[in-house]
């Protein structure tokens, strides 16, 4: 199944349960999914840094130190 396969598939189901479903039935499916997803996000990204740590790689943009970084520093000027 390719990506846009998938979401017609999806975008089926959703409209088959709007159908055969009741308002509460949906908004509590609605969050129910909603959360699975963001759970399940949560972990992969939890797993991608675990094994690019593992590697001695980050998909990380480092933070500059601004107190050691003299060119963020801003010229004062009386």
């Amino acid at each position: 199944m390719d990506e846009c396969e998938l979401i017609a598939f999806i975008s089926t189901v959703a409209c088959a349960l709007a159908k055969s479903c009741s308002t509460d039935d949906l908004t509590i499916m609605s969050v129910v999914f909603t959360q699975l997803g963001d759970s399940l996000a949560t972990i992969l990204a939890k797993r991608g840094l675990s094994s690019n740590n593992n590697n001695g790689n980050s998909n990380l943009v480092p933070i500059p130190d601004i107190d050691n970084d003299d060119s963020a520093k801003i010229d004062e000027k009386d």
